[in-house]
């Protein structure tokens, strides 16, 4: 039975090997300290951070997120170590919530490796507090216990670690901060929570799992330990409630985000599967009012499922080299184990067990990868334009859209485990975040095979086609595209956008061209702005454009003085708001001399590259996954009949 905590209750822990799950109502900091007997912490390493995110017999998640799960071997704690306590933090940032006053009460449960849960405990009464102390684990007379603590803390995280003795409290603090801003700005958004945030739980069966029946993972492996291939949390999906399990417990295969008791219509069914077979996968295989919304719902699941399939088989791997090495190294602690065939014997055991477990592990994951690659074979076909990529067949159909659509499709991502299944990484829109094109040289391998050159335009290429996409899913006349290239060198690349004349004016070159496109912007998110403020919407100019603004910045910082760099970040942080949207290309070390100044902007924008690279995380598990940009067939003019029909919609738009 699951013990509901208040503050200052404490209960048994039956099992040594924990999960601590946290949910909250928006992104949060988690860790954990280890201190001695009096609960004194000594010195930053004995902090799990986002930072540091593994010590001794505990690992925290890399990254803040609106849910967590942190796992916890206490036998493998060490000896002078007697409390664990776990913390939360809000992130600082702009827009950010300043205390846990003004978000939802945390939830935090201890559980088992198989998602079962010990004790459970809400944060109430928090007010301005900006760090709280959830609970800590404890050593009693051999035995371990846990206690709700929620100690808030309205000095942050400074004022909670030198509550503990950390001598280096502030600074401490100020790295985790440093590292949870970086880890927010390569995190991939995911889509709002449904008003439930909950999934559907399909009835068990060999057919019933979510993505057409495959089995769970966690079926043929042990639980993992607390290793380094584990990454047993999560940035910023669902509510811990509606998680099935993290590596090691049972994986829910079901779709994000869909709905106990949905309101929309109900997703097309499959067909009845032969008795033992999964279910056959179909198109929109989720929760949604239209069609495009439910293919966006399954992609989603998809890239969820892949990336919770590839972190129970990484969890599995790791255990069974951890149980390896531990048996190996009882085995030669005994003396009498080094004399005759008893120890080779032993390290033949202790390798073929290994081997048995990492196998099952590896199939399983094959089921899972077989099962998404059968799904992704039948949804890639049903996709609309703004979700395909440019070898559909559907763009040889296209038509200028009449409405907006609800996101957009700029490239793919993969893992190492699946380098043939290709999950299509969509953005909301209108766009949230602007756009980085990194046009530096990487440490990916196809990088390291590009001249600097060819990145820069293959940079330039990507941002034109990224363009042109956008264009392509807007009505006509509802999305204007502005060019700044100051030294004139994107050309060739703009040629496309230039020659079908869908730019909203020539690229702008030099100092003056740079200054005049700014000011124009600058203007537009201004006067919305103050409309939107005063409720006069009715009082923009006649002349003022109130539909879709993109920017192209290619070379950045080259033409830009200061007064330019100080607009181009107000447009970044402000323009997304009402319509004016960035996409710069830019070798961040270009901009060097700008030292810190222009940390806030990179962070703000979402980075992508111009050749594959695994620079993106998942908001669920946090893997490097690699992003490939979209890129049009060889040989193929799909993209100039594109912006033809896009540039004939404007002018019949426009008699």
């Amino acid at each position: 039975m699951t013990a509901e905590l208040v503050r200052g209750q404490n209960h048994s822990l039956p099992q040594t090997r924990l999960e601590i799950r946290v949910s909250a109502g928006s992104p949060v900091v988690a860790g954990a300290t280890l201190g001695d007997e009096r609960g004194t912490v000594r010195g930053p390493g004995r902090i799990a951070h986002p930072a540091s995110h593994r010590v001794p017999g505990l690992e925290v998640s890399r990254q803040a997120a609106a849910d967590h799960r942190l796992a916890v071997d206490l036998d493998s704690l060490p000896a002078a170590v007697h409390r664990v306590t776990v913390f939360l933090a809000l992130p600082v940032g702009a827009g950010r919530p300043l205390s846990f006053g003004a978000v939802a009460a945390p939830f935090v449960a201890v559980t088992g490796l198989d998602g079962t849960e010990t004790a459970t405990f809400t944060l109430t009464g928090l007010d301005t507090e900006s760090a709280v102390s959830a609970l800590e684990i404890y050593r009693r007379q051999g035995a371990w216990k846990v206690r709700a603590v929620g100690q808030g803390y309205a000095t942050g995280l400074a004022g909670l670690f030198a509550d503990q003795g950390v001598a280096e409290a502030a600074e401490t603090a100020a790295v985790i901060q440093d590292a949870v801003a970086s880890g927010l700005a390569r995190s991939v958004t995911p889509p709002p929570r449904t008003p439930e945030g909950e999934r559907v739980r399909h009835p068990a069966g060999p057919a019933a799992s979510g993505t057409g029946g495959r089995p769970s993972s966690s079926e043929v492996q042990p639980p993992p330990s607390p290793s380094p291939g584990a990454q047993p949390t999560e940035p910023l999906g669902d509510p811990t409630a509606s998680r099935a399990g993290a590596p090691g417990g049972p994986i829910d295969y079901a779709h994000p985000r869909r709905q106990a008791s949905a309101p929309p219509p109900p997703p097309p069914t499959a067909p009845p599967a032969a008795p033992g077979l999964p279910a056959q996968p179909v198109a929109g295989d989720a929760t949604g009012w239209s069609m495009d919304e439910r293919l966006y719902n399954q992609i989603w699941g998809m890239f969820e499922d892949l990336a919770r399939a590839v972190a129970a088989y990484r969890s599995a791997v790791d255990f069974a080299e951890s149980r390896m090495d531990q048996e190996l190294d009882r085995t030669l602690s005994d003396p009498r184990s080094r004399i005759g065939g008893a120890g080779d014997r032993a390290r033949e055991a202790a390798r073929a067990k290994r081997d048995e477990l990492t196998g099952r592990a590896r199939e399983a994951l094959d089921r899972d990868l077989a099962q998404l690659a059968a799904e992704s074979a039948v949804v890639e076909p049903a996709l609309p334009a703004a979700y395909a990529g440019w070898d559909n067949p559907v763009w040889h159909g296209y038509r200028v859209p009449m409405e907006m659509p609800m996101a957009l499709r700029i490239g793919d991502l993969r893992l190492s485990e699946a380098p043939d299944l290709r999950i299509p990484l969509l953005v909301r829109l209108p766009l949230e975040r602007g756009i980085w094109i990194d046009s530096g040289r990487t440490a990916s391998e196809a990088a390291a095979s590009t001249t600097g050159d060819q990145l820069r335009g293959l940079a330039v290429e990507t941002a034109a086609t990224l363009a042109a996409r956008l264009l392509a899913v807007h009505p006509a006349d509802m999305f204007s595209v502005h060019v700044i290239d100051p030294a004139g060198s994107a050309a060739g690349p703009l040629s496309p956008l230039v020659g079908s004349g869908v730019l909203a004016g020539p690229p702008a070159t030099g100092a003056q061209g740079v200054a005049s496109v700014l000011a124009h912007l600058t203007r537009r998110v201004d006067l919305v702005q103050m409309a939107i403020r005063a409720g006069a919407a009715d009082a923009l100019p006649p002349d003022l454009d109130t539909g879709e603004h993109l920017l192209i910045v290619n070379d950045f910082p080259h033409g830009f003085d200061d007064r330019a760099v100080t607009q181009l970040r107000y447009l970044a942080d402000e323009g997304p708001s009402v319509g004016v949207h960035l996409l710069m290309v830019a070798d961040r070390e270009d901009a060097r001399a700008y030292g810190p100044v222009l940390d806030p902007l990179w962070r703000s924008l979402l980075r992508i590259t111009p050749v594959a690279d695994d620079h993106l995380a998942d908001p669920w598990v946090g893997h490097a996954w690699t992003y490939e940009p979209l890129r049009t067939p060889q040989g193929s003019n799909v993209l100039e009949q594109v912006l033809d029909l896009v540039a004939e919609a404007r002018r019949g738009g426009r008699r």
